[in-house]
């Protein structure tokens, strides 16, 4: 059994009888030094994670990868019936879209800081297919003998194989030796521990009505037997969110104080509001695109969306771009063929800015009707291919010539109407 029939097997249903690999993993991993576990599966339980993740795996995977093929007269052209085209486009393998497949890939480098996938190829040597391997299980070793990069793998249903540098895609992020990435969710631990933390300690203060962290004072010893009753009755009349603000009634002369630090005194609001940014931060992603619209205005939200995309989103984007072109293509297909995302739709302004940009490159000569509706999704219309040219204007050089022709024949030239040409 291949490789690519062992992943298509893995995709099975799993119950807490029997529970597969993964699932155990999922309970893994170190904990911050809040106490709270965090590893690549307890951190997407943040809100502030999640939606960073999201965001990056979203925008990458729905974004069109072309591949665009140079032509000799220098002109390009989208290679549609390539069928690398078609994987990385439409179908990736026989049970994913390419989207899912980029999305999950995306998902990989965002919280593992690696995306590993495997390459299907038939006797023919020809693309068939590309598997996404999982980060946790796949690692690039160096043969002893051959001094190459091989991957080992553990496939879902046990077996360990090693693949050749040819039969994985490997998309590495940042890292010091170039080879493997570094995991965000383990550098930043601590971060998403304390907003864990954080989330945690907000939802037991609301689930306790009578805030936990108090005492009961009484004037008489209470045997062990009435203390016991008293604090199960204590318990179960108060301690519960739907038995919040109960009228609370004390015997023989008790009286409750509350010694916690209410969440306003602890600035609990503002701490997580930090860890928001401080989250955030680590992925490069505006605020606002994870619902966080504290200070942003309609006035800037445009510049920090197209901030994103130059100084978020395109290395991203560039970083996948190289290895495909590195690892996919063939040293003869590098020279005319080259993969490359289509980001317009996210570059593209409202309306009147839209259209007062095509105004100006229409009136300057560079663009045509056919070109202006193809980038707005429209047909082409007849004629619409003419390109325009201003009729005012003229080439620089051909007005230097004709002035140094004139201070050559060592007069002045008067044209009709008896005014010296100045």
């Amino acid at each position: 059994m291949g490789v690519a029939d062992a992943l298509r097997r893995s995709i099975s249903f799993t119950d807490l009888a029997s529970p597969q690999q993964w699932l155990v993993d999922m309970f893994g991993g170190i904990p911050s030094n809040t106490g709270v576990v965090v590893n690549q599966q307890t951190a997407l339980r943040n809100s502030v994670v999640y939606s960073c993740v999201r965001v990056a795996a979203d925008t990458v995977s729905t974004l069109p990868l072309d591949l665009v093929e140079t032509l000799p007269d220098g002109s390009t052209r989208v290679a549609k019936e390539n069928p690398l085209y078609h994987l990385w486009n439409v179908r990736a393998n026989q049970e994913m879209t390419a989207l899912a497949l980029r999305e999950v890939m995306q998902g990989h480098i965002e919280t593992w800081g690696n995306a590993y996938a495997y390459v299907e190829k038939d006797k023919y040597n020809q693309f068939q297919g590309f598997w996404p391997l999982r980060p946790d299980r796949t690692w690039p070793q160096r043969n002893p003998t051959t001094k190459k990069i091989e991957y080992r793998t553990v496939l879902p249903n046990g077996a360990g194989v090693t693949l050749q540098a040819d039969q994985v895609l490997h998309i590495p992020g940042f890292g010091y030796d170039g080879l493997v990435g570094y995991s965000p969710v383990t550098l930043m631990r601590e971060a998403i521990g304390m907003s864990l933390a954080m989330e945690e300690y907000g939802a037991r203060f609301f689930s306790s009505g009578a805030k936990s962290s108090g005492v009961v004072k009484s004037t008489k010893t209470l045997s062990e037997p009435a203390q016991k009753r008293l604090r199960e009755q204590f318990e179960s009349m108060y301690y519960d969110l739907s038995k919040a603000h109960r009228t609370m009634i004390l015997e023989e002369g008790m009286d409750y104080d509350n010694i916690g630090i209410p969440p306003e005194d602890s600035q609990f609001i503002e701490s997580r509001k930090f860890q928001i940014s401080d989250i955030a931060r680590v992925w490069r992603i505006p605020q606002h695109m994870i619902g966080d619209l504290d200070r942003a205005t309609n006035n800037n939200i445009e510049h920090m969306s197209l901030e994103f995309v130059i100084y978020s989103l395109t290395p991203r984007l560039v970083r996948i771009e190289k290895t495909l072109n590195a690892n996919i293509l063939t040293s003869k297909e590098q020279q005319t063929l080259t993969f490359r995302h289509d980001v317009d739709e996210l570059l593209r302004g409202d309306m009147k800015s839209r259209y007062d940009a095509y105004s100006v490159g229409r009136n300057g000569g560079w663009l045509n009707a056919n070109m202006i509706l193809k980038k707005e999704g429209e047909n082409p219309v007849e004629g619409g291919d003419v390109m325009w040219q201003p009729v005012n204007m003229m080439p620089a050089s051909l007005s230097e010539a004709f002035w140094k022709s004139k201070q050559g024949q060592g007069q002045q030239q008067t044209p009709k109407g008896g005014k010296e040409l100045e």
